[in-house]
């Protein structure tokens, strides 16, 4: 396994086309089919999309970018600015100073750097190979959230990288805009406009040389994100292949963090290019060479007067064949009207955005937003040709039934907590693929259920195999036409039988010892969560048994409490507490080994389903309560060896990751849900802005910015398998959710604002509501609920035992 702390440490030592085309793309048939049309005085001047700023997130750690794609889309096509280091885990940070072309697939806001494939980069004068050095020193940049102090510089707006020699050219910062599904720079060293539009499947570019004279296009095959600085990015099998004088297709593979994965691409010109050159390791081929098979490939195509006209590029991918990708091509991209295809993005960023439809006195709290909503829309990613093919995780080609997609790209150890409850919500039509391409996964993959897939490939990275939470979840929510059964022996023999990252140990012992396992404590926690999500997939296919004794198994969290202290903590294979112990710190030895991303602080909090019997463990409700009120009170500062994403501080609670994310709600539990409310509204307001550095910590595919978009309506679902919400501070003042079939959820907010973050009462289609939790079956039965808020705390709302949230299926007691 990889977490994203062993990278660090390695790395740093469309809806329709319109009627001209005549096609829908996979998306108005995949959910866009269902989705209503845009409400709402917004679609008048600019729609949603125009609250959105698109590079939130592009600076500190964010880790973000800031091109076009589609919601969901195969292709992120967007500038590269660097492609080693953590910080350029997207290929592109608002601190580097220089641009190296354009690439076709990107991560968002991930802890782990991959993709970048099929570069582009238009220039003018002698080619060269190489992109140049950055011209910034190879170190993290600084961020307002960081939890550990840093001797890096913060990011800086005027920042100016002096870039060594080669095709990578500086850009004019006031140049550089962008909305969803559009990008535009202009390259200051080559004097080129350069913008970017897509649809699911392919990219458009359209370059505009400003000087007079020859051009070319490099085509940089070899280039791609690599995790170690001083080695390229490690491509085998590439080849390159020129058709005619307006086309050139090709393939790669790449062995990087997904390992071994495919990508094919096809590539048309609106204009005849004169001459085309390839390189194999950067030795020129000969005139006659139409094909270019190697490692290291590259071509030159070029234009004896560049500015004559606009040229445009567009391009399709694959994970197929490029036959694949030149269909893709040809069915979404069959024109050159690049404002046709411009408009289609827009229109479809414009519906899926206008899902939620909000109103609120702040221009800052609208934008960042809908910013946030924006950015729960960039994974999971589309992973199936037009035809239906796609790569499974065994490497074979599959068929999919016809109206079906596969997707790829699910952070699940991110991404269970509050991305996939949100997209239950408000993107239901899609759940269905989306899960289902979890089930195709778990029976096709030599590694079984899917712990962090990208692009066909396992990569192992983080603890638990949480795409059970997330097929749990579905079928707690009702969802149909999931293949639960199919999936059931595959992730009953991970729990069972698999010799699988300290799972024997965990079910010898009922806990996995620090002396034998590395992040000993973490794991223990979260595969008592991944027991809890499993027990009911086991009762949905019929094994009671089984259910029963996951169920049980799901409590072994006691394990590794140590009631003397309060704490989680790491434990030996004897049953000894190990020392030293600092609930600061990474774990007991030199080597961080006991906790994930976390500290014993942090992850003393990380019990989701079974918290009346865990408050036990405390002492009582109060004691809990009194825990709780230490890790928001106690001294923020970190060790040195803490991992960057921790950060996010507020005492030991950390926002920047994940962990945390469900702990603010857990007052509710002990009935002082006014706590929940006072925390919340806090983090709202302080860990989210749409600057560079606006998010705490990586965003992580989504779900720092779904925990933003669900804690605004004021709801959050602690635990996701119980398919209950618990009540936050709502931060919008009204708020209307498509919540499938015509239904709609609306959320108000009376007597709201900056200093009135407490709810006095609530109530639910006009009558009093007491509880401080309401079920999704409810909200997704569509209807209005009302929050009417105040500044100082009613106590009594939630205290009673009867209006707390239930948890392992139980009322509080």
């Amino acid at each position: 396994m990889v977490t994203r702390r062993q990278f660090l440490q390695g790395a740093t030592s469309l809806a329709l086309l319109g009627s001209r085309f005549g096609l829908q793309t996979a998306f108005a048939t995949a959910g866009d089919r269902a989705a209503p049309a845009v409400k709402g005085a917004a679609t008048a001047a600019g729609g949603w999309a125009r609250y959105v700023d698109v590079f939130t997130g592009t600076g500190g750690h964010g880790h973000t970018y800031p091109g076009a794609s589609l919601p969901f889309g195969m292709v992120q096509l967007s500038p590269d600015t660097h492609n080693s280091g953590w910080d350029a885990s997207s290929g592109y940070h608002q601190g580097d100073g220089s641009i190296m072309g354009f690439s076709h697939t990107h991560l968002s806001g991930t802890g782990i750097g991959d993709m970048l494939d099929v570069l582009l980069m238009p220039t003018q004068g002698p080619v060269l190979l190489q992109p140049g050095s950055r011209g910034l020193p190879n170190e993290n940049y600084r961020s307002k959230h960081d939890g550990v102090s840093s001797t890096s510089p913060l990011l800086s707006g005027d920042n100016d990288a002096h870039p060594g020699q080669g095709y990578r050219s500086r850009y004019d910062r006031a140049s550089e805009q962008a909305q969803p599904g559009y990008y535009r720079v202009r390259l200051t060293d080559h004097d080129i406009l350069a913008e970017l539009t897509a649809t699911p499947r392919a990219g458009l570019h359209r370059y505009t040389f400003q000087r007079p004279g020859a051009g070319h296009m490099l085509l940089d095959l070899a280039h791609g994100y690599h995790t170690d600085p001083a080695q390229p990015a490690r491509v085998t099998d590439a080849e390159l292949r020129v058709i005619g004088n307006d086309t050139v297709v090709g393939s790669r593979r790449v062995h990087e963090w997904a390992k071994g994965r495919h990508i094919y691409f096809a590539m048309k010109l609106s204009r005849p290019f004169e001459h085309a050159a390839l390189y194999v390791d950067d030795a020129l081929l000969p005139d006659s060479a139409h094909t270019a098979k190697g490692d290291k490939l590259k071509a030159a195509l070029h234009y004896a007067d560049a500015g004559h006209a606009p040229l445009l590029v567009k391009v399709g991918i694959s994970a197929v064949d490029t036959e694949g990708a030149l269909r893709n091509l040809q069915a979404e991209i069959p024109g050159w009207d690049f404002e046709q295809v411009q408009h289609a993005a827009a229109a479809s960023w414009e519906r899926e955005l206008g899902r939620i439809r909000v109103e609120t006195s702040s221009e800052p709290v609208r934008r960042t937003f809908y910013s946030a909503l924006y950015h729960t829309m960039l994974a999971p990613t589309l992973f199936s040709d037009v035809d239906g093919r796609y790569r499974g995780m065994d490497m074979a080609v599959h068929q999919l039934p016809n109206g079906q997609h596969n997707y790829s790209t699910y952070s699940l150890w991110d991404t269970y907590r509050a991305l996939h409850p949100l997209l239950t919500l408000y993107q239901p039509e899609r759940v269905p693929d989306l899960v289902n391409g979890l089930v195709r996964m778990a029976v096709e993959s030599p590694d079984g259920p899917p712990v962090w897939p990208l692009q066909g490939v396992e990569t192992g990275c983080m603890i638990g195999h949480h795409s059970a939470v997330v097929l749990a979840e579905a079928h707690a929510k009702g969802f149909r036409g999931i293949d639960y059964e199919q999936a059931w022996p595959v992730f009953r023999k991970r729990a069972m039988d698999d010799d699988y990252r300290g799972l024997p140990l965990y079910r010898k012992l009922g806990y996995i010892p620090s002396d034998k396992e590395n992040e000993a404590v973490s794991k223990t926690l979260e595969y008592a969560y991944d027991d809890w999500a499993l027990a009911h997939l086991a009762e949905a296919v019929g094994a009671h048994a089984d259910a029963e004794q996951l169920r049980q198994r799901s409590r072994n969290y006691q394990h590794v409490f140590d009631r003397k202290l309060s704490f989680v903590r790491p434990r030996a294979s004897d049953g000894r507490w190990l020392e030293p112990f600092d609930p600061r710190g990474m774990g007991h030895a030199a080597t961080w080994r006991d906790f994930t991303e976390s500290n014993a602080w942090q992850a003393t909090f990380l019990n989701q389903h079974d918290l009346y019997e865990y408050m036990k463990l405390f002492g009582s409700e109060h004691a809990f309560e009194r825990k709780l009120d230490g890790l928001f009170n106690a001294d923020p500062a970190l060790p040195a060896d803490a991992p960057p994403d921790i950060a996010g501080m507020v005492g030991q609670y950390a926002h920047g990751n994940e962990p945390s994310h469900h702990v603010a709600y857990l007052y509710a539990y002990a009935g002082a849900h006014h706590k929940t409310q006072a925390r919340v509204r806090m983090l709202l307001d302080t860990m989210y802005s749409t600057a560079p550095d606006g998010f705490a910590g990586n965003e992580d595919c989504g779900q720092i910015s779904a925990w933003y978009v669900l804690s605004a309506l004021g709801l959050y679902a602690v635990d996701p398998v119980s398919a209950n919400y618990v009540f936050g501070s709502p931060l919008l003042d009204h708020a209307e959710v498509d919540v499938g079939e015509g239904r709609v959820l609306t959320v108000k907010s009376r007597n709201n604002g900056p200093d009135r973050p407490y709810i006095q009462s609530v109530s639910w289609n006009g009558r009093p509501w007491t509880r401080s939790w309401i079920s999704h079956a409810e909200l997704t039965a569509g209807g209005t609920l009302i929050f009417d808020m105040g500044a100082a705390p009613n106590e009594h709302f939630g205290a009673a035992l009867a209006d707390r949230p239930p948890s392992f299926g139980n009322a509080a007691s």
